[in-house]
């Protein structure tokens, strides 16, 4: 049955994976409204008589939503009944149940009711955490099979305060992000790292859009720094543990590329490819960094019962 479980966790988080781009595929080429204001029907219809362009990608963001789901309704359900002893694999089964739900009804009142850009820049960070869910569902499930070994990891509690603070810090990155795409502020500074069409200091002649594009930047750079930081520091602290090192050092090579594919974006004008592997790569280091909590929190557990 462990087979089975670790192919079905595999292709859940693959799955995952192609809704999050699936979703940006929708916003970047404004495939929004490609079914109108139908939902789950397009244009009122089972099966449109005329397609578009636009219409096609919506319906395939659906379609792989709806299959994805199924998984990873059977991959938690599946799950539970067969290692829901283990302390995280109830929790991170419902959650992963309950945030692609919340994710698809969101995207589902937008289509017909519609919503604002700051409701809307929510819905990625929705679907981040469903896939973190997922991800670490998978993680545990090759932990089972003895694939992974961390049960001599403790992670002191300093770094386990920091691990917690740097990831709500990312999901307030991956906001601004999603802001700056649902508000169509991608382009709006011609340079990079600067915004060039105006005087970088003169943040009083920026628009709106200005601001949210360099407000994003801004964020971003902080967490590349603290990351590069972390991860020196990680190092230092628990060179002799394999995940922790090689974790590390794969989360820092990420947001690195997160960084490279920021600049490229702008330099490409707007690139699809280039603006996917964004949004796949900030996908990858949420992945990393909700591992590194699951860590921290089995951490915390065995230094209370020690303790006690």
């Amino acid at each position: 049955m462990i087979n089975y479980l670790k192919i079905l966790s595999v292709v859940a988080t693959v799955g995952m994976l192609l809704i999050l781009l699936g979703g940006a595929l929708v916003t970047k080429t404004g495939s929004a409204d490609g079914c109108g204001d139908s939902w789950p029907l397009c244009e009122g219809e089972i099966i449109p008589s005329e397609f578009t362009f636009e219409m096609v990608v919506e319906l395939s963001h659906r379609a792989v939503t709806g299959v994805v789901g199924i998984v990873v309704v059977a991959l938690a359900i599946l799950a539970w009944t067969k290692i829901g002893h283990i302390r995280e694999v109830k929790f991170l089964s419902f959650s992963s149940v309950f945030f692609i739900v919340l994710q698809a009804l969101i995207g589902a009142a937008a289509v017909m009711w519609g919503q604002s850009d700051f409701i809307l820049a929510a819905h990625f960070g929705i679907s981040l955490i469903s896939f973190a869910a997922v991800f670490l569902l998978m993680l545990i499930i090759f932990e089972v099979d003895k694939k992974l070994d961390t049960t001599t990891l403790h992670i002191k509690k300093p770094h386990r305060i920091e691990i917690y603070a740097i990831s709500i810090y990312t999901m307030l990155v991956v906001y601004t992000g999603a802001l700056v795409r649902h508000t169509e502020s991608n382009l709006v500074c011609g340079g990079w790292p600067f915004c060039t069409n105006t005087s970088p200091f003169a943040l009083a002649d920026y628009s709106f859009n200005q601001w949210v594009q360099m407000g994003h930047r801004l964020a971003a750079g902080i967490l590349f720094f603290w990351t590069l930081i972390m991860t020196i520091r990680m190092i230092k602290n628990y060179r002799r543990n394999k995940v922790m090192y090689f974790g590390w050092m794969i989360a820092f090579s990420l947001i690195l590329l997160q960084v490279f594919f920021g600049a490229m974006i702008i330099f490409t004008l707007l690139n699809l490819g280039v603006a996917l592997m964004h949004a796949l790569v900030i996908s990858l280091y949420v992945g990393m960094l909700s591992y590194f909590i699951l860590l921290s929190t089995r951490s915390a557990k065995r230094e209370k019962t020690g303790s006690g």
